[in-house]
């Protein structure tokens, strides 16, 4: 069984990229072969200028020699350490001078706010106490590349907002390439300067955040990005006297850029924000029946049918509808995109 098929991907200096997917798509062993703990079939590593992996050449450079620090989802403290001496400990591989590494010791937990803390064991400490010391002794070291795999799957949903603002905080200031493997969308868009997307080995697309939400490249980053779900209306392009149009089995949707695409089978795809619903006919408007309504805090997603298509709609605030009124909707067609439903992979154009 192949884990990462024919990967090639490029990561800039100070960048933050976040290696994104389901689990066993591959994202923790791309990692794992950066680090130096999982050795490829075939391929070149480079870390900066240097080569430290390459199966042509027999190139193969140990993960202490390959200047990366490292913070696992299960933290990988010593309990028989006190947070001190966790810190400490790549600094005394290192063989530093006792005073060296206390000063730097207590600087990387001064920065993590972990003041006071020293003498005590992991088992003594929280959650997000934890990871701070994780951290710290991934800082202390100074390493050029951040390597951080899921290490906030474990705090709670309060406790990983405040450490995700402290980890773009620690990026922003040490100016480290950061690599971040995660299964959590919403980590990987707010933290983020580019997401690397996975399924089954393969990287799908690679973007900055705000290009992977608005124009993802092909059905499976469509559908796996954005909660709730984008909406697909699968149809095919046909021409009328009127015009270019999607015709599907539950409503049709003109299309007059899709000129090129007559005859063709594609998907239209709409975010739920992208969909209007008003209770009275509008111009151009598809009338729909309320299905479900599920508040989300500020929030409000309501399910609508229109034969056997449902749709997902957001809107702000509440609302005085009920389940089985009819409503009227407005798709901003400025804002679907047109994937082909064969290859899966986005047409050059959109309404």
């Amino acid at each position: 069984m192949v884990a990462v098929d024919n990967l090639n991907l490029q990561i800039d200096a100070g960048e933050f990229l976040t290696l994104l997917g389901p689990s066993g798509c591959g994202k923790t062993t791309v990692l794992r072969m950066i680090a130096g703990l999982e050795i490829p079939d075939e391929g070149e590593i480079r870390i900066g200028d240097s080569r430290v992996f390459s199966s042509r050449e027999g190139i193969f450079v140990s993960p202490a020699k390959r200047g990366i620090g490292l913070v696992f989802q299960s933290y990988a403290l010593w309990p028989h350490m006190n947070v001190f001496e966790n810190v400490a400990f790549g600094l005394q591989i290192q063989k530093l001078s006792k005073a060296d590494i206390k000063r730097k010791v207590l600087s990387a937990l001064e920065y993590m706010r972990l003041q006071g803390l020293e003498m005590r064991y992991p088992q003594q400490l929280s959650g997000g106490q934890q990871q701070r010391v994780a951290l710290a002794r991934m800082l202390v070291t100074q390493p050029s590349v951040f390597l951080m795999d899921e290490p906030l799957s474990n705090l709670d949903a309060k406790l990983r907002m405040e450490m995700r603002a402290e980890i773009k905080k620690l990026h922003r200031e040490s100016k480290a390439t950061t690599i971040y493997v995660t299964h959590d969308q919403n980590e990987a868009l707010t933290m983020s300067t580019k997401v690397a997307v996975m399924n089954q080995g393969r990287i799908q697309q690679v973007s900055p955040p705000q290009e992977l939400y608005k124009r993802p490249s092909n059905l499976f980053v469509a559908d796996f990005i954005g909660s709730p779900t984008i909406n697909f209306i699968f149809g095919k392009i046909i021409m009328k006297a009127e015009g270019t149009f999607l015709e599907s089995e539950a409503l049709t949707i003109p299309a007059p850029s899709l000129k090129e695409y007559v005859n063709r089978n594609v998907v239209a795809a709409i975010r739920p924000e992208d969909i209007r619903l008003f209770t009275e006919r509008q111009e151009n408007s598809v009338p729909a029946e309320v299905y479900a309504i599920l508040p989300a805090g500020a929030d409000l997603i309501l399910q609508v049918k229109k034969g056997n298509l449902t749709l997902s709609i957001r809107e702000m605030g509440e609302t005085s509808l009920e389940v089985g009124d009819q409503v009227h909707l407005l798709f901003s067609m400025e804002s679907m995109l047109f994937y082909d439903q064969e290859t899966k992979v986005l047409l050059n154009a959109s309404l």
